[in-house]
């Protein structure tokens, strides 16, 4: 009996990983392949000839391109200023000891569970009330608000395992606060300050929730143009211009793993030095 119920629990486990992966993978294969499609129009699967016509006119299209380099602009910009702040914020809130603590906290964190459409309108407001006008301005505040939080509590996970015996050992032996912090916190939490930054840098990239609200006629990023093509005219644009994200991708972790190695580039945390 008890073998029948482990036979039962392991072919519902591995059914359940099966449809996991499936339901992950399917997705993108088709989308790989539709981006090949010679049809100039999204017709039944599989595609029956095959071009790169959607690569050509990515390449060609000056709409998607300026959506991009927003993208890139504001996903990095966003990330290192939140990345500071959220840093910064975490390292303070685990050393400070006063009433409140956690509530500053949670009001800190608050960006992670309320919807991106009401962060969106309020930033909004906010940006109006202060004669803020320009879209990039409004667009760096609105994706700094939502990025933060990530890196902020990434640190917070990694400065719970490292002992305060560190920091009061190199304040003991003459280091001054901010000189501790730097050579000795700081390197024990890379693992959780850039997980939380590349966490900060994907959700900026792909956000369209806040960007919607933020954009103006002449600054948007490249998921308000795609979703703007798609309710205009539906294309398979949009697949050549996922595959080339997923491509993009695998060949920057290959490089980093490569040049420096992934684990030298995020840290191997205290407990693996």
């Amino acid at each position: 009996m008890k073998r029948l119920a482990d036979a039962l629990f392991q072919t519902a486990y591995l059914s359940l990983v099966t449809l996991f992966v499936a339901f992950s993978v399917i997705p993108v294969v088709v989308a790989v392949v539709l981006s090949f499609d010679a049809r100039g129009f999204v017709g039944p699967f599989p595609p029956t000839q095959f071009s790169l016509r959607w690569y050509d006119r990515f390449l060609a299209d000056s709409y998607y391109h300026d959506g991009l380099v927003t993208s890139l602009i504001l996903a990095t910009g966003a990330t290192l200023i939140a990345t500071v702040i959220g840093a910064l914020a975490a390292i303070g809130l685990h050393h400070a000891t006063f009433r409140g603590k956690g509530l500053i906290q949670a009001a800190l964190l608050s960006p992670l569970v309320i919807p991106n459409v009401v962060l969106g309108f309020g930033v909004l407001i906010f940006a109006s009330r202060l004669g803020i006008l320009d879209g990039m301005t409004r667009l760096m505040m609105g994706h700094v608000l939502i990025t933060f939080p990530y890196v902020m509590r990434t640190t917070a996970a990694a400065l719970v395992g490292i002992r305060a015996s560190y920091y009061e050992a190199a304040l003991s032996l003459g280091a001054k606060p901010w000189r501790a912090l730097w050579q000795v916190t700081l390197p024990l939490a890379r693992t959780g300050i850039i997980a939380g930054a590349v966490f900060g840098f994907v959700t900026s990239f792909d956000d369209v929730g806040v960007s919607l609200f933020l954009t103006d006629a002449f600054t948007f990023t490249l998921p308000v143009a795609i979703l703007a093509q798609m309710r205009a005219n539906l294309d398979l644009t949009i697949a050549a211009l996922s595959v080339m994200f997923i491509v993009a991708t695998v060949l920057i972790i290959v490089i980093l793993d490569r040049v420096a190695g992934l684990d030298a580039i995020t840290g191997r945390g205290v407990y693996g030095r």
